[in-house]
């Protein structure tokens, strides 16, 4: 083990609830990509029709990065801003074919 392990609280991985709502304010910027690719796969396992992304207003990179995955992503049928109740343009509504 590494200096650096004994400061890492979590030196296994985190295992996330997968439900319909996504936030990625926690996640880092350069993990985004990879993350959003992965929990795409594993809503559309579980089945979910619909799936809601946070990914926050700012000045729209990270709305750009989520929506460039979803036009390469097979199983999404469509996609859209949320409602300004469910978050407006701070959001992505994306709607999944069924398996």
């Amino acid at each position: 083990m590494t200096d650096s392990d004994y400061d890492n609280p979590f030196p296994e991985p985190v295992e996330i609830e997968i439900t319909d709502i996504f936030d990625l304010h926690t996640i880092p910027p350069r993990d985004v990509k990879r993350v959003v690719e992965e929990y795409l796969h594993l809503a559309h396992e579980k089945g979910f029709k619909s799936v809601r992304i946070i990914h926050g207003k700012g000045i729209g990179v990270q709305r750009e990065t989520v929506r460039s995955i979803l036009a390469r992503t097979p199983f999404v049928f469509d996609w859209t801003d949320a409602p300004p109740e469910a978050g407006g343009l701070g959001a992505t509504i994306v709607r999944l074919s069924i398996l």
